[in-house]
């Protein structure tokens, strides 16, 4: 266990909230966002963060444990990893798991119930059709007082399900790190693509970079790790944040198997947004989309398959008022809707603590840069 101290508090303050996390269990790149959630979090209120350390034999461990909760409904199989102690009084527990899998290394983790006025899980990414292969898994979740989901469909089944309360809360974004607020810097990228894609628009998009009508960036890699998660966000903010074109999708768009279509808001539309691109792609008409991303041409809809995307790049160019008022609106209405500190002022009102001063100072910066991305349309 290590302690993240808050820089903008009193050293001689006591952590009050434990943060369960997976960043040393877990290290692909996807993981990342949730893990800018728990800095963030470190940054605005007083934080202890609890890393379990993997056992060498965790990667089989994991297996046989992910098995036994789902073919035998064992939620107790801890999967080779170090036990830890929590020795200390704290007013909140937090468990961050990305999926439903994650949930087994809470077994680790001793007397976490005992030392913590109050539990709260929050699992990012559990679709409603998955549901019926992760009972075993999810009885983990009747320990907490509070599960959080991003998913809204998957609120009823889980709380069906569960003895905790369910609540939905949409994704985050270190929305400081992606602005290009204080100082902008020059759009030299064209498009940036990341993450699954098209393989019609993608190549359409090649062609013209092999043509050397744009500067195109995007992966030519699949399943990667990361050592330090923080330096991969600072790595996407810069290139976002010097992008003028950003492809964003629908979560998964192209593996109904695992949504069942289903859909949720997903990290892609908030890094997008926050580093004021132009946003293009093919996004999920739904009540979750239509209420957190609501202002004008959020999303340029552009089909997931998109032979003609030169074409209505072409289009695009010849508005440039069209694209400043779009880039300043994704800016604004991410610095002032969907920082992660709104997202844990939610989860501090839903478990009735009070926020620290750090935390109206984060909110304070964030409408300072808000005005100023105002300001440079006026």
């Amino acid at each position: 266990m290590y302690k993240e101290q808050n820089k903008n508090s009193d050293e001689s303050t006591n952590p009050r909230i434990c943060i369960f996390s997976q960043r040393h269990l877990q290290r692909h790149v996807s993981r990342s966002a949730e893990y800018e959630f728990e800095d963030v979090v470190c940054e605005i209120d007083n934080v202890d963060l609890l890393v379990p350390q993997p056992h060498r034999l965790f990667v089989a461990g994991q297996k046989i444990a992910n098995r036994l909760a789902r073919h035998f409904f064992v939620s107790l199989a801890n999967p080779c990893i170090q036990k830890l102690h929590l020795n200390k009084k704290y007013d909140l527990f937090l468990a961050v798991c990305q999926e439903p899998s994650d949930l087994l290394s809470l077994d680790a983790v001793r007397e976490w119930r005992h030392n913590c006025k109050k539990s709260v899980c929050w699992l990012p990414e559990v679709w409603p059709g998955e549901l019926h292969k992760f009972q075993g898994h999810l009885k983990v979740l009747s320990k907490f007082d509070h599960v959080v989901l991003n998913c809204n469909s998957s609120v009823t089944p889980v709380q069906d399900t569960v003895k905790s309360s369910c609540h939905y809360m949409p994704p985050g974004i270190d929305t400081i790190r992606f602005s290009p607020y204080p100082k902008p810097p020059l759009r030299s990228i064209d498009v940036y693509s990341m993450g699954r894609k098209s393989m019609v628009t993608h190549h359409a998009l090649l062609k013209m970079a092999e043509e050397r009508k744009i500067f195109y960036i995007y992966d030519t890699f699949e399943n990667i790790k990361t050592l330090i998660p923080r330096d991969h966000r600072i790595l996407v903010a810069n290139i976002a944040k010097r992008s003028r074109y950003f492809v964003a999708n629908a979560p998964k768009i192209n593996r109904q198997s695992e949504t069942h279509g289903q859909s949720g808001l997903s990290y892609r539309f908030l890094e997008g947004a926050a580093s004021g691109t132009v946003m293009i792609g093919e996004p999920r008409e739904n009540e979750e989309f239509a209420r957190h991303l609501n202002w004008p041409d959020a999303v340029i809809h552009v089909p997931y398959d998109a032979e003609n995307v030169a074409e209505i790049l072409a289009d695009l160019d010849s508005q440039p008022q069209r694209l400043a008022e779009i880039r300043k609106n994704n800016v604004v209405q991410t610095l002032l809707r969907h920082d992660y500190v709104y997202r844990w002022r939610d989860i501090l009102d839903i478990v009735g603590l009070e926020p620290v001063p750090a935390l109206h100072r984060r909110e304070e910066r964030l409408k300072e840069l808000a005005d100023m991305a105002n300001k440079d349309q006026e």
